[in-house]
């Protein structure tokens, strides 16, 4: 053939027989399918047409134009056959290291050594001869091919001759990526080729132009794809070539002539549109300026985050997006473009530089962008299934896509923007069912008020707001994903075969049956698993190629057809799964945004959040709610429910008045007991659903302590009776506030919640004990906070014997027993162990608490104290085992003191209310005899903490002190023995203490604020009280005499005991008189204060605010309306403190 072609068709130019002989060859290797040797066979034949043919086909004379377009177009087809046939593998790489470093007089290795692919792709990475050739064929120039196709019989070759020239340049794009790193520098990427002429760049991506064979504007997107993420300079090389602005236009009328299409584009990797639409989506993120900013008209010469977008005077991809979303017009054939278009403006809202135009824009009055697709795509009938499911799929990507850009805005928005301010407004009017109204320009009065006529509350309980619609939308069971084959393939030895390709993990990578599509679902390539059996087939039994086996083979063919319609159906369903799942986590964007930004403008936000959290607890409770679904709902259940809890004493943006009342405090908005106990059944059953998991029911567990916290108060927390009841005498108006009422209102809340959770409490009990005791050990924390909560609002001890019973008590104390220096490490299992400890001793003193010392006797007939004194809670400095030597922990040593120390020194306590019950002279008492051994075993914690200062002592410590000195004071005066120091320690502590003058609060240090003064003198006198009972007790149980007067010794002084004298006593008595008087007076103030609050200046509202060291509270936008609300809470909670003061004094 070569002589054939050289010296007989040559000289007559026509070359019939290469032609045949070229398409003969390219047919039959077309049908090759052993790529084993991976085209090593045919490098004669690659050599023969890449030398003699295509070489120099340009220098040839042909007789006819179109037998030299027939012979190119045959070469053209061998490369691109060479090119999609055959990989590049890692073998490849070393065998050409070690080619490119020979010398350029080696001689070229042997044919049996060289590949097709290898040769083309060094051709190309080189700028040799075939890549010459291919630009010859392409710079021409779109409108040249345009011309010639319309005036020249070779019109139609010449056109089929550019599309396979792209198509290579395509395949080479992704390949020579691979080899770039061990060719260099003999060998360059191709994009690097290119761009040493621009204008091959530029006639490339002109392409895009030509509109008579959709393949080539495919192929020239691809081929701009693939630049734009390798060449950061492509738009700067675009702007200098002056072919930007037709560029733009090109693309926009590509994607406009594609939404005009009236046929369904099977294969969405040949669709033009949507490689458009992913070509702007993957460059939204690439550095400025990239394709995205240039093909929808970003501002280019200036900076990208200033640009006005005005698509309405400028033709481009924008303008030609923003009609296809208007219209939504034929949407079996758009729904790809309708789906990319709403997933481009959330991409463009979430970069930092196009945000702020696009949000502009969208915001803008003219499009009514948001509102006008939450009705028009939200809340749009959801298309079924069996008539169309890639539409459903699409339909479901759509509403994501729209519901995370609203989250976007509702999130992202500036409020002084009144274009923006309206858009949120509308969202949320929409989103929730409410009216806006505008009432005036700051921002509480810009709230969205609801109307509180009849006629519209009856109209808002019978129509179901947008939220609900949307959430309902998803609301349907997953399609069946599982692979169970058994179902489908009723041989086994069939079955065994299907599914080692469908699980091994080779299969997975390139090349193998998996692949991603366009929206990342990770699906079955039908084609290569076709492939993949028949290989796997043939090979584990060759007789199937044999003629005698006509039924076997038909059998094969019958159950590859059953694994590629299977394969089809799971292809379908996974992408609808994904989509429920997407669409729900869009609902879910929105909602948390709304809930935790913008539902502060809204009226009635109880009642809102409580529809949502019923909403969310009916869905998860749903037998059609996949555990992925529950998980996602779970998340907003708690962000609902935290924000209940928060809403209740925030300040209430809706006041139209500037008089500022003590009942617009202390009366928190509280939903019904109705409603509550609504929540806590959905919980109970979202809890106790078939599908579960430790993750979900940790969130779930989450769920439920945050309810029962919710539960916990109807009037504001730390503000006692008495102070309530003196700050109402003058506010009631002639309505009796019945603060009895409440309470018992409060009561019936607690006892319908204990009576749900006990009609459930076998199942609930036995699902968190599991977790409590088998689970991780995040798990086991929360699990036992949940019992912690159960314990809490317990009735008639049910739920304390049903622990006991169950053995888990014991089970608990075994637990803390067994807890080890290897646990105390400073890595985060051991962290977790800890927090597992911590939980463990707040169930216990719980119980202690909550049923008093009947609690107290069932947890020390368990040998409670036994269990916590032989817990190695580490050797570290702080724990109960306490090294002498110091640690550089100190970090550390804060965590020990706050998660082991503290709450064990808290139990002990507890379990010494046992004490009082012993008579004095029973010195074999069993409680006391643990209680002094428990405080022998640990004295070195004991003494470190009476050796603190108190003056000092920050408010762990102080509570540890108080804990410590009271544990003391209730045991020590049974031990006879002297030898631990002590009586020493405390005797010194009351001469620190009980020594202050008369005109000074108990341990008054300037440098504290008046709110920390406060807790320290509150926890200074319930230490005092401490140690006057244990005073006590010795003068009157152990004839202690005490003397008149003596000297006040150091705090640190000998060994020698320093007894309290009557001058001591008499000097404490008139300190606790002074600060009764003193605290009696500040109370006056401030209840005087409170009531006259409405009367204040800002000045003064400000010097209040500032005095409890609460500016973080305010800004300097708020008004005087919030300012005395908050100032009037701390003022309340500081007459509370008082109170407290003067209770304990």
């Amino acid at each position: 053939m070569q002589f054939e072609l050289n010296e007989i068709e040559a000289r007559r130019e026509q070359y019939p027989s290469t032609i045949s002989f070229l398409n003969l060859l390219n047919a039959l290797i077309a049908e090759e399918k052993d790529v084993s040797d991976r085209g090593r066979r045919f490098f004669g034949i690659f050599r023969f047409i890449y030398d003699h043919v295509f070489g120099p086909f340009p220098q040839r004379a042909y007789a006819d134009p179109s037998e030299k377009w027939q012979l190119v177009v045959a070469c053209l087809q061998h490369f691109h056959m060479i090119l999609r046939m055959y990989d590049i593998q890692e073998q490849d790489l070393d065998s050409v290291i070690d080619r490119s470093q020979l010398s350029a007089v080696t001689q070229p290795s042997s044919l049996q050594m060289q590949l097709p692919i290898l040769e083309l792709l060094k051709d190309f990475m080189s700028g040799k001869t075939v890549f010459r050739n291919i630009m010859s064929i392409l710079m021409p120039g779109v409108n040249t091919i345009i011309a010639e196709r319309n005036s020249q019989v070779y019109g139609p070759l010449l056109e089929k001759a550019v599309l396979l020239s792209l198509e290579i340049v395509i395949l080479v794009l992704e390949k020579d990526i691979l080899l770039a790193d061990f060719w260099r520098p003999l060998y360059q990427p191709l994009d690097v080729v290119l761009s040493q002429d621009h204008n091959q760049i530029v006639t490339l991506l002109e392409y895009v132009r030509y509109e008579f064979l959709p393949q080539i504007q495919q192929s020239s997107i691809k081929i701009m794809s693939i630049l734009s993420s390798r060449m950061v300079g492509l738009v700067q090389l675009l702007l200098k070539s002056n072919v930007s602005t037709s560029l733009v236009e090109d693309y926009a009328s590509c994607l406009e002539f594609r939404s005009q299409e009236c046929q369904v584009i099977e294969n969405s990797r040949d669709d033009p549109g949507i490689l458009i639409m992913q070509l702007l989506i993957d460059n939204v993120s690439r550095p400025a300026p990239n394709i995205t900013h240039l093909l929808l008209k970003f501002d280019l010469d200036t900076s990208i985050e200033r640009t006005l977008l005005q698509p309405k005077f400028h033709f481009s991809c924008l303008k030609v997006i923003l009609e296809i979303l208007e219209n939504l017009s034929k949407p079996d054939v758009n729904a790809w473009l309708h789906e990319f278009g709403f997933q481009l403006l959330y991409e463009l809202c979430l970069d930092p530089l196009t945000c702020g135009p696009t949000l502009d824009l969208l915001s803008n009055k003219k499009y009514h962008f948001f509102v006008k697709h939450l009705d028009s795509v939200g809340v749009a009938p959801l298309p079924k299934r069996n008539s169309n499911q890639a539409l459903r799929i699409s339909s479901l990507h759509q509403r994501a896509w729209l519901l995370k850009l609203l989250a976007v805005e509702l999130h992202a928005a500036y409020m002084s923007s009144p274009h923006h301010r309206e858009a949120c407004q509308s969202i949320l009017a929409h989103l929730f069912g409410q009216d806006v109204v505008e009432t005036g320009t700051d921002v509480i009065s810009q709230s969205l008020i609801l109307q509180n006529n009849k006629e519209h509350t009856a109209t808002r309980t019978i129509s179901k707001t947008k939220v609900s619609e949307l959430l309902e939308v998803v609301q349907f069971r997953s399609p069946d994903t599982t692979m169970n084959l058994s179902q489908i393939i009723s041989n086994m030895k069939y079955n065994l075969l299907v599914e080692d390709i469908l699980r091994n993990p080779s299969t997975s990578g390139k090349g193998g049956i998996y692949y991603y599509s366009e929206r990342g679902d990770r699906l079955i390539d039908l084609a290569s698993l076709r492939d993949k059996l028949w290989q796997k087939f043939n090979s584990v039994y060759p007789q199937l190629s044999n003629f005698g086996n006509e039924a076997e083979l038909n059998e094969v063919r019958e159950t590859i057809q059953q694994l590629l319609r299977w394969g089809w159906r799971y292809n379908k369903n996974l992408e609808e799964q994904a989509a429920q799942l997407h669409m729900l986590t869009g609902w879910s964007h929105i909602v948390e945004v709304s809930v935790s930004r913008r539902i502060s403008s809204l009226e009635n936000r109880s009642e809102i959040l409580y529809q949502i959290l019923d909403a969310c607890l009916g869905a998860s409770a749903s037998p059609d709610c996949s555990l992925k679904m529950a998980f996602i709902l779970s998340q907003v259940a708690l962000t609902c429910m935290a924000k209940l809890r928060d809403d209740r004493f925030l300040f209430p943006g809706g006041f139209s008045s500037d008089n500022i009342t003590c009942l617009d405090i202390i009366m928190v908005k509280q939903l019904s007991n109705g409603a509550c106990h609504s929540l806590l059944f959905k919980l109970i059953m979202t809890i106790l659903r078939n599908e579960s998991s430790e993750a979900l029911r940790r969130r779930q567990y989450a769920l439920l302590l945050s309810y029962f916290q919710y539960c916990q108060h109807m009037l504001v927390p730390n503000v006692p009776t008495s102070v309530l009841q003196q700050l109402l005498l003058d506010e009631q108006d002639g309505e009796e506030l019945d603060l009895q009422k409440i309470d018992k209102e409060q009561a019936e809340l607690a006892r319908a919640n204990f009576s749900i959770l006990r009609k459930e409490a076998q199942a609930i009990l036995d699902l968190v004990i599991k977790d409590a005791t088998h689970g991780s050990e995040p798990g086991k924390t929360i699990s036992l906070y949940v019992l912690d909560a159960v314990v809490c609002i317990d009735h008639e001890r049910y739920f304390l014997s049903q622990l006991q019973s169950r053995g888990f008590l014991r089970s608990c104390l075994m637990s803390i027993s067994s807890f080890s220096s290897a646990d105390g490490g400073h890595s985060l299992d051991s962290m977790q162990r800890a927090c597992t400890l911590e939980a463990e001793l707040a169930l216990l003193l719980r119980i202690c608490h909550k049923y008093g010392k009947s609690g107290a006797q069932v947890l020390f007939s368990m040998g409670a104290l036994e269990h916590i004194a032989s817990c190695r809670a580490v050797n570290l400095q702080g724990s109960l085992r306490v090294e002498t030597k110091l640690r550089r922990d100190v970090a550390v040593d804060v965590d020990k003191q706050r998660m082991i120390v503290t709450p064990v020194l808290r139990v002990v306590f507890s379990l010494t209310s046992l004490v009082d019950t012993s008579e004095f002279f029973e010195v074999k008492n069993k409680i006391v005899r643990e209680v002094i051994d428990f405080v022998k075993g640990h004295h070195l914690v004991f003494d470190h903490v009476l050796r603190e200062d108190v003056s000092g002592a920050d408010d762990l410590m102080m509570e540890q002190i108080n804990l410590v000195v009271g544990i003391l004071s209730k045991v020590w005066p049974y031990e006879e023995s002297g030898e631990y120091g002590f009586v020493q320690g405390l005797f010194s502590m009351m001469h620190i203490l009980f020594s202050c003058d008369s005109d000074r609060p108990f341990l008054s240090i300037s440098t504290r604020s008046p709110e920390n003064q406060r807790k320290s003198e509150l926890n200074v006198f319930q230490l005092c009280f401490s140690l006057s009972s244990y005073l006590y007790f010795l003068v009157t149980k152990k004839s202690l005499r005490l003397q008149v007067s003596d000297d006040s010794p150091e705090y640190h002084s000998p060994v020698s005991l320093q007894q309290p004298t009557l001058n001591l006593l008499c000097s404490l008595l008139n300190g606790v008189i002074s600060s009764l008087e003193r605290a009696a007076d500040e109370k006056s103030l401030l209840l005087n204060k409170i009531r006259d609050i409405n009367e204040l200046s800002r000045q003064e509202v400000d010097e209040v605010i500032n005095m409890c060291i609460r500016q973080d509270l305010v800004s300097a936008s708020d008004d005087i309306q919030k300012r005395r609300y908050i100032a009037m809470v701390e003022m309340c909670q500081v007459a509370a403190l008082v109170y407290s003061i003067r209770m304990e004094a």
